[in-house]
């Protein structure tokens, strides 16, 4: 069933994501037919935060999977506790009673995998940056998005009883394999137009004018088509427009206070000298 598509709106802007119709209708789409949502996207345009304010809306919990070159199966399934077993048997043979069972539930580490299937209520179970992680665990990760089950030697088959909503992240660092893409609904998440991201930014920094956010919006935007190293992306235009209101309330014109704290939106220096150059059209004119 269709999650309403008004009431999904409301309930993301309540927690100041604005969601565009295309993002609406696949995060729709994806718990009604229970398919993992893949979101690709510019660094810093909300792919990871929609997870979080999803889980809040949908009153599910967060399990967050952060994938990085090296990662294997063992660190996100789970683990035995070994010092734990290890200190039962001794304590057995100290007393001189009977091994109790050591892969009963209380040595089982969960993993967020684990985590995710054992969730009563259904978990939204985030797997951020796919594309860190190497072919291998990709691999591992079909299987798992298939059955939504694993099995643990010692004590067998772990089924999830609600599946998990899953969402997963990539920058595009590397191309994920047709396989992963086949079994996901796929999203592109784009910069946000001019007037969403004013709404974004405004809502995200109390006490900031219209006219301000119109104005960074703008520059921001610039800076965009300027083709820096690193375009700024959604995070960035918030922190700048919160660290240049902190300037502009000590008295800083805002046009000023718009430079003075361009190391929030700017990451090296070879932008830092193509902004430089092109200061007029960055900035346009010196008022709040």
């Amino acid at each position: 069933m269709l999650l309403d598509h008004a009431a999904l709106s409301q309930q993301l802007k309540d927690r100041r994501y604005f969601a565009d119709e295309g993002l609406l209708t696949a995060v729709r789409l994806a718990v009604a037919l229970g398919r993992p949502l893949l979101l690709e996207g510019e660094p810093g345009v909300g792919k990871t935060r929609i997870s979080h304010v999803l889980a809040d809306a949908l009153g599910r919990e967060l399990i967050r999977l952060q994938c990085y070159e090296g990662i294997d199966v063992s660190q996100v399934l789970y683990e035995w506790d070994y010092p734990k077993q290890l200190l039962s048997l001794r304590a057995a043979e100290v007393e001189g009673t009977p091994v109790g069972d050591l892969y009963a539930g209380e040595f089982l580490l969960e993993r967020p995998l684990l985590r995710a299937l054992r969730s009563a209520a259904g978990a939204v179970l985030l797997i951020d940056e796919i594309d860190r992680a190497d072919s291998e665990f990709e691999a591992f990760l079909l299987e798992f998005l298939d059955t939504f089950q694993i099995t643990i030697p010692e004590v067998g088959t772990v089924a999830a009883t609600v599946p998990p909503l899953v969402v997963l992240t990539s920058n595009r660092t590397r191309e994920l394999h047709d396989a992963l893409k086949r079994r996901c609904l796929y999203h592109w998440i784009p910069f946000p137009d001019p007037e969403r991201e004013r709404a974004i930014v405004e809502a995200q920094t109390p006490g900031l004018s219209a006219r301000a956010a119109a104005q960074l919006v703008r520059s921001v935007n610039v800076i965009r088509s300027l083709g820096p190293l690193k375009r700024p992306g959604i995070a960035e235009a918030i922190a700048w427009a919160q660290g240049s209101l902190a300037l502009a309330d000590e008295g800083l014109e805002w046009t000023d206070a718009l430079r003075a704290s361009l190391g929030l939106v700017l990451k090296n220096a070879d932008d830092g000298a193509l902004v430089a150059a092109h200061a007029v059209e960055v900035f346009g004119d010196d008022d709040r």
